[in-house]
């Protein structure tokens, strides 16, 4: 994929910056996008040094005067976008009944809204070209239910099915619309869900009281096994696939 270039949001967290170093070892010039101004600089800092091409875009996805902005910015700093990689987040914990609005809205501003916004600009530039690729990092809990993360669960659902309805739909355009759909993955979202030291064993072993089975493979995703799977589906390996969820959990959610 040399000389394509990409736009990559949730830069700065654990799988984004995977995603951006495997991008641009691969030869691609990539815009790395996050709200975090400095954990952003800090982590072009260290892709720059080795040499990788990766400019910072701070912006917050969740405005869409900011992703209109940001998206001219790049296409005039580095050239027409090839890639969109959606991988922004976040994730509010609580039962269902008792989530606060502002636990659901910004989980949905994050989750949802900021794809559905930049997935927009991006692939309204992308159509008069008639090539492009998208791919969503959405979550194996969008096609199943978890104790406690109704509003994340909800949100990444929404992605999963506004992606796919935006890949039906330019698919005449010759643009490719996909998603990733990880499981516990070894980054700090993960380890804030854990409060003692029974929390890695919990997530190997299931807890049948929260209705939870564990992880076959009998460990944890690494930020590179997702960004592995992203980086094929965008490449031309992948030519004649779209609206496709490719699930990398180490069978949590047993192939459903």
């Amino acid at each position: 994929m040399e000389g394509r270039i990409a736009l990559v949001t949730g830069a700065a967290g654990g799988i984004g910056g995977a995603v951006v170093r495997a991008l641009a070892e691969d030869g691609m010039a990539v815009a790395a996008v996050d709200r975090d101004a400095e954990g952003l600089f800090t982590t072009v800092r260290k892709l720059t040094a080795d040499g990788l091409v990766v400019e910072a875009f701070p912006a917050d996805i969740t405005d869409r005067a900011e992703v209109d902005r940001v998206v001219g910015e790049v296409e005039e700093r580095l050239g027409p976008l090839d890639h969109l990689v959606n991988t922004a987040g976040v994730l509010r914990l609580g039962e269902a009944r008792r989530l606060s609005a502002d636990d659901w809205d910004t989980t949905f501003a994050v989750n949802a809204t900021g794809v559905f916004a930049m997935s927009q600009a991006v692939v309204n530039r992308m159509v008069p070209r008639r090539r492009g690729t998208v791919v969503t990092v959405a979550s194996n809990a969008a096609g199943t239910a978890r104790r406690h993360m109704a509003a994340y669960a909800a949100s990444k659902a929404a992605a999963t099915m506004f992606t796919k309805c935006l890949g039906l739909e330019v698919a005449e355009y010759g643009i490719r619309c996909n998603l990733v759909a990880p499981g516990s993955t070894d980054t700090p979202m993960l380890t804030s869900m854990w409060h003692d030291e029974s929390g890695p064993r919990g997530t190997l072993d299931g807890k049948p009281e929260e209705y939870r089975v564990g992880i076959p493979l009998r460990k944890l995703a690494r930020p590179d096994d997702i960004a592995d799977a992203v980086v094929f589906l965008l490449s031309d390996r992948a030519a004649h696939i779209t609206l496709h969820s490719l699930t990398v959990d180490g069978g949590a959610t047993l192939g459903v």
